[in-house]
């Protein structure tokens, strides 16, 4: 008695046509999170330059040099900022904007606000679809300005 054995149907090319489809879900969101992992370390940047400019900016007075105007202060924080860092973020780039917020008085007790703001780029083609090519990461930083003293109230 010769049993016949049923052969199922072959499925040739099956499994690579379900691994290419995986692979190319899992390589979307590996992207995905490279393209944030990126933009989190550009945020980190600009937060740290806005930093950067507030504490030089709470310093900067020069005892030597009174007459320096607001406007005067105001660059040579800008400068500080854009010179702090040259990577990731090319803080000199014009996707950059540094804003100083001046205190009403220069002088010892006043707060001092330096805001960075950045065009991140985005890579991902599918996200840039829903949120635009570029995505505004905006930093700002507060301190109190500490030198020279105020001038007591006659």
């Amino acid at each position: 008695m010769t049993k016949k054995m049923r052969f199922l149907p072959r499925h040739r090319g099956q499994s690579l046509v379900e691994m290419g489809l995986f692979m190319m879900v899992l390589l979307l969101l590996l992207a995905g999170a490279v393209d944030f992992g990126i933009g989190f370390f550009s945020y980190v940047a600009i937060r740290d330059a806005a930093q950067e400019g507030a504490l030089y900016g709470s310093i900067v007075y020069d005892k030597d040099n009174p007459g320096y105007t607001v406007s005067d202060f105001e660059t040579m924080i800008i400068n500080r900022v854009e010179n702090s860092s040259s990577g990731p973020v090319d803080l000199k780039s014009s996707s950059v904007v540094v804003g100083v917020v001046p205190p009403s008085a220069w002088c010892a007790g006043y707060p001092l606000r330096v805001n960075v703001s950045y065009q991140y780029p985005i890579s991902m083609p599918l996200i840039g679809a829903i949120t635009g090519p570029t995505i505004n990461l905006k930093a700002s930083a507060t301190s109190t300005i500490l030198i020279p003293p105020c001038s007591p109230a006659p």
